[in-house]
Parts: C-alpha cells; sequence; structure tokens
C-alpha cells in the first residue's frame, strides 16, 4: 500500500500503525496473493511471501465478540442474558461489520486479484464486512486490546445501537417482557390494536397489551411496532414494581 493511502485510512480509522504491515496484510484478499506474490521479481523471498487476510478475519471475529459483550455489560447493567445474546448479534452482525468498513472507505485500499476487482469487489458486503474483521485484529495485534476497544466504540458499537432512529436498547422492550414472564411461568403477553388516529400521513396508533388476561398498559406509536414497544415497557415498570 502506498503511505499516502496508508495515513488516510490511518486517520479515519484513529490511530497510526507501528507495524503498518500488519494493516497491508489485513486489506489484502486471497484473490490478490498470486499476483502480488509474482508482480516484483526482484523482491527479497520474505518480501513475496504475501499473506491474505483470512487468518486475521479469524482472530478479529474473535476480538469483536469479546469487547461486544464488553460494550453491552457496560451500557446495558440491567438487562437479561436473552436480551444481551440478542444485542451481541446485532452490534457484530456482518451488515454492521459492512457498515463500518463504508464508514472508514475500506474499500478503497483493499487489495484484490484482477478478476476480483472486475467483479466489484470493492462494493461486496461480505468481502468489506470480512476485511473490517481483519483490520480489527490487525489493531489489535499492533496496539492492543484498549486501542481496538476505543475504535470499535467509534467506528462500531455507537453506531450499531442505533437502527432506524431507535436505540437498541429501547428496541427490544417486548423481548424483555416475554423472559420476565417465561421467567415467571406466565404465559406470553398479547397485543391488541385499541385505536387509531390522525390523517394517513401522521397516524397515530394505540396498543394495549395483556397480561393474564388482564389490561396491563397501553403505548401510542406513530408505527403499531412504536406502540407495541412502549406498551411493553409500561408493563415491564408496571411489573417489576410489583
Amino acid at each position: 500500500m502506498i503511505r499516502g493511502d496508508a495515513e488516510q485510512l490511518e486517520e479515519r480509522l484513529g490511530l497510526r500503525f507501528e507495524r503498518p504491515e500488519l494493516l497491508e496484510r489485513a486489506l489484502t484478499h486471497s484473490s490478490a496473493v498470486p499476483e502480488l506474490r509474482t508482480e516484483h521479481t526482484e523482491r527479497t523471498a520474505e518480501e513475496a511471501a504475501v499473506q491474505d487476510n483470512e487468518r486475521l478475519e479469524f482472530l478479529g471475529d474473535a476480538v469483536l465478540e469479546l469487547l461486544a459483550r464488553e460494550y453491552l455489560l457496560e451500557s446495558f447493567p440491567d438487562w437479561r442474558e436473552g436480551q444481551l445474546s440478542k444485542s451481541r448479534a446485532r452490534l457484530v452482525n456482518a451488515h454492521s461489520l459492512e457498515d463500518a468498513a463504508r464508514r472508514v472507505r475500506l474499500g478503497e485500499h483493499l487489495r484484490l486479484g484482477r478478476g476480483e476487482e472486475k467483479t466489484g469487489g470493492r462494493e461486496k458486503p461480505a468481502l468489506l464486512a470480512d476485511a473490517f474483521e481483519a483490520v480489527v485484529a490487525a489493531v489489535y495485534l499492533d496496539a492492543g486490546l484498549g486501542a481496538t476497544r476505543e475504535m470499535l466504540k467509534r467506528l462500531l458499537f455507537e453506531q450499531a445501537v442505533v437502527e432506524r432512529g431507535e436505540r437498541i436498547g429501547d428496541s427490544d422492550r417486548k423481548s424483555a417482557l416475554q423472559e420476565f414472564l417465561q421467567g415467571r411461568g406466565q404465559p406470553p403477553a398479547e397485543y391488541r390494536l385499541s385505536g387509531e388516529s390522525g390523517p394517513d400521513h401522521q397516524k397515530q396508533f394505540q396498543v394495549d397489551v395483556w397480561v393474564n388476561g388482564q389490561r396491563m398498559a397501553s403505548g401510542e406509536g406513530s408505527t403499531k411496532k412504536e406502540a407495541e414497544q412502549r406498551a411493553a415497557q409500561t408493563a415491564m415498570e408496571i411489573l417489576e414494581r410489583k
């Protein structure tokens, strides 16, 4: 990688590599290896021993898993294991990793084989997600867990906890209520639409949540889903007070 290009990427990542060869390896797709190894015959054997990013991807997956769990435990201290597990899956799923890769324009810096280049490899979601995992591992090996934690918090976790304008902590209230009831041997809650108001382009929905055949709480929102979530939150607050 040209040093100027590397510096641009480092700036977006928010750090400077002491071992830039780690970053270069993290950006090397397997399709590029045969071409890179034969590109310059004057290279030494060590320089020509180009490696792809698959092993770094393997390590990056484990680092992501650890730091995602840590982030959720610290951010949502009252959550139960089920909520934490579902939210962890959202934090580190392929879509979230792809989004993070696009934020730092990772595709511009990938080393690809000619065939992969021709088929749009720089924009392929799976390739971008895998490369981001490899970059995570490169940062971890170069700068340690603390630097990796800060980078992921800024580039991935704080972005991924918001989906369609809704914080992850607010988006799973129905699941929280379900787990609460299941843990006490009670049947699942029921959600019933109890009213609508407003013009078609500004609808407001009212939903009641029923627990054990009794109306427990209600919620309003611009969508039925939003109203259900708010009803579930109110029901949880009532049940926890009891």
